[in-house]
């Protein structure tokens, strides 16, 4: 890439090219405090910026040198930013404004909305009346509106398509009062539940462990810190890994969990999941449990997380006993 190319540099290139020039590990450093659409755009735009040689990599350089001596050094951050917010607002206005900013990026709700999981938002809204959930699916994108409806429970999802076909006009008021709502109770919710837990981490790496380094790990972790470890052993095995097991296994758990605790745990799971288990019951069985789960109708989030939690348990003590794997 020639001197006169470097000029034409858009902003992500030039971040990119001078995080390669800096070396891994000071790039890991620079990385660590960006936020993960920066991360993403940067790290895009480095697989494919191409060769560019020493004297433009100079030039690039003495570029960013003579920019940055001519401004003050300031480095923005979530943390400063909340201090400087606790010191001019009250801590409930403090930390609503930071729950939003940490959310997903977008300029208003419906943008940020649209950046969230469909999964995560089905999750959610299966809780909510038929109308407030047409309400909130009018105002996002068709693709985004379509991948939730074809999530959500069927009796419930054309219950929601009736009420788009008939709304009228949202009065400004209704509007206000959804968004105040999506706001407090699921917006705040998903920031700070998508705060990385160091222990959620760790969980994952250990799970890469063949089972000899893990138990070393895990019996050294406890020596030093018993509630770390306990953390980690929670995290280790989740609701959706009994999709590993197989069909012995699957059939063992079903004959010691409750079925009412099974129902409301598969109501939550995904298709995979579900059809696991069903596959792995007598057909009237299976009937009886489908039949279950449709007149539960819509299960508060809360209710499936314990329930999963209830099943896990469960199967955690028959790998214990070394009646499944």
């Amino acid at each position: 890439m020639a001197e006169n190319e470097l000029k034409k540099l858009r902003g992500p290139e030039k971040a990119a090219t001078l995080l390669m020039a800096i070396g891994e590990e000071y790039a890991a450093t620079i990385f660590s405090q960006m936020h993960d659409d920066e991360i993403r755009e940067v790290s895009q735009t480095m697989a494919s910026v191409g060769k560019i040689n020493s004297e433009g990599v100079e030039s690039l350089i003495l570029e960013f040198v003579d920019q940055f001596s001519n401004s003050g050094a300031l480095v923005g951050s979530y943390d400063t930013t909340e201090r400087l917010l606790s010191k001019i607002l009250d801590k409930d206005r403090a930390d609503s404004i930071m729950d939003e900013i940490r959310g997903p990026a977008g300029r208003t709700l419906w943008d940020k909305l649209g950046n969230v999981s469909e999964e995560i938002l089905a999750n959610y809204l299966k809780n909510e009346y038929p109308q407030t959930v047409a309400v909130v699916l009018s105002k996002v994108k068709p693709d985004h509106a379509a991948k939730v409806l074809s999530i959500l429970p069927e009796n419930f999802s054309m219950e929601v398509v009736m009420r788009m076909l008939r709304m009228e006009p949202v009065q400004k008021e209704i509007l206000q009062d959804v968004e105040k709502t999506l706001r407090a109770e699921f917006m705040s919710n998903l920031a700070r539940t998508s705060r990385r837990d160091s222990h959620e981490m760790m969980a994952e790496i250990f799970n890469a462990f063949d089972r000899n380094t893990e138990g070393r790990f895990i019996a050294s972790l406890e020596e030093r810190s018993t509630e770390s470890a306990e953390k980690i052993k929670a995290l280790m095995f989740t609701f959706d890994d009994l999709a590993r097991l197989d069909a012995s296994g699957i059939q063992t758990v079903l004959r010691e969990v409750d079925k009412d605790q099974l129902g409301r745990a598969l109501k939550g799971s995904s298709d995979e999941i579900k059809d696991l288990f069903l596959s792995n019951m007598s057909e009237r069985a299976a009937k009886i449990l489908r039949e279950d789960m449709e007149t539960m109708g819509p299960v508060r989030v809360r209710e499936v997380d314990e329930a999963q939690t209830y099943v896990v348990g469960i199967a955690k003590g028959l790998a214990d006993k070394g009646e499944i794997v």
